[in-house]
């Protein structure tokens, strides 16, 4: 059983930190879509830096949902 724990607290640690570097990474892309690039590489990078704020945004979810709606061993 505390194997299976610690097992399940590395994975909710290793999804949460994919979440935060494909977070970080498409708020860069945004920011240089939005600023400095131009046509449509702008729109690509836009695009594409929503694409993984939306993917981060789930993997955080299934991070939190693993963790909230563990089932009951002690049953």
């Amino acid at each position: 059983m505390a194997g299976n724990q610690a097992s399940r607290a590395a994975t909710r640690r290793r999804r949460q930190l994919w979440a935060g570097v494909l977070a970080l990474v498409g708020l860069v892309l945004l920011i240089i879509g939005v600023t400095a690039a131009d046509g449509v590489a702008a729109w690509v990078e836009v695009v594409v830096a929503l694409l993984l704020l939306v993917t981060s945004y789930i993997v955080q979810h299934l991070a939190r949902r693993e963790t909230v709606y563990q089932p009951d061993e002690r049953r």
